[in-house]
């Protein structure tokens, strides 16, 4: 919120994952890119449950600078649930969300507060390029080409989560208490006025990606389910297609027997390659629909999205959920 004085404040926040490699490096750079602002600068950092020296060189760090606010979490729960805390905790009339390897510039997130002086409520850099493997950058134009025909919601392509939110938008977020989440299509759902800032996407700093193939994978079936029903769809338009075929098989069986009875014990491969068909087809189909059951039955348990083991600050501080009257009813 405005502090004293009159002063907006924006808050910074970086979900850590064994990045003791990055850290310091990080700091620094936002301590240099921030220095001329003419705002209240807080740096919230929400240690993921890190398995490396991160937490402690984190309590370094908020021990010098009493901007720092460190969230640490009781395990592992994941770069959106780590973003979703450092929502829940941050203070700022805006509030930017950046990745900590570096790949993100930190000069970049100038410009985004640049366009939200000038009345944007989001603000999302979009990358120019990217300094990735091909399969990578193959695998990402993928998505969001399916994404953009599929999602139910407009998406914008080459965009992660590195994005300044006024402070109205991060209230609506935090009204969203969902599992398994995709924050940049939480954030495309509120609407509010966005605009793009392109930037070159930089090379990472040190240590391994946070989002190997595995978590790719879920990230991507996250926004599929999540903001999309054309796998629902799908799966009837397949039926119909399977059906139609199935049609034309049993057509086509009559007629062998009747035109061409001393052929029809030759039947056999046509009839054990129909069920493999149809059979691989229903397994496919329960599939899809196991993915929506499952996120249903996420939901339903309605757990808490993460555990804080401590919270470092200047103040008493605890990152808890905003609850909405739905959850409480």
């Amino acid at each position: 919120m405005t502090h004293s004085g009159g002063r907006k404040s924006i808050s910074y926040v970086f979900p850590i994952f064994n990045e003791s490699g990055n850290i310091r490096r990080l700091y620094d750079v936002i301590s240099e890119t921030t220095a001329g602002l003419d705002y209240d600068i807080e740096l919230v950092f929400v240690n993921d449950g890190s398995k490396d020296n991160s937490l402690e060189l984190l309590r370094d760090l908020q021990m010098t600078d009493r901007r720092i606010l460190v969230i640490d979490f009781a395990r592992n729960y994941g770069h959106q649930v780590a973003v979703t805390a450092g929502i829940d905790a941050a203070t700022g009339d805006a509030v930017i969300i950046m990745d900590s390897d570096l790949q993100d510039p930190p000069e970049v997130s100038l410009e985004l507060i640049s366009r939200w002086e000038e009345g944007f409520d989001v603000v999302y850099a979009q990358r120019r390029t990217r300094k990735d493997t091909p399969f990578k950058r193959f695998t990402a134009w993928a998505f969001y080409v399916m994404l953009r025909r599929i999602a139910s919601i407009e998406i914008p392509a080459n965009t992660g989560d590195f994005r300044l939110l006024d402070r109205v938008v991060v209230d609506e977020i935090k009204k969203f208490r969902e599992h398994d989440r995709f924050i940049r299509g939480m954030v495309s759902y509120v609407g509010f006025n966005q605009a793009a800032v392109q930037f070159d996407r930089d090379e990472r700093l040190n240590g391994k990606s946070g989002y190997p193939l595995g978590k790719m994978l879920k990230l991507a079936a996250d926004g599929v389910f999540g903001f999309s029903t054309f796998p629902l769809t799908l799966i009837s338009r397949i039926g119909m297609i399977t059906a139609l075929l199935s049609v034309v098989g049993i057509a086509y069986a009559v007629l062998m027997k009747v035109f061409s009875p001393n052929t029809v014990v030759e039947g056999w491969t046509f009839i054990v390659t129909s069920i493999l068909f149809v059979g691989g087809l229903q397994l496919i189909m329960l599939g899809i629909l196991g993915g929506y059951i499952g996120r249903i039955y996420t939901e339903v348990q309605n757990r808490p999205l993460y555990g804080v083991r401590a919270v470092y600050g200047a103040t008493d501080r605890r990152a808890t959920p905003a609850i909405s009257e739905a959850e409480t009813e």
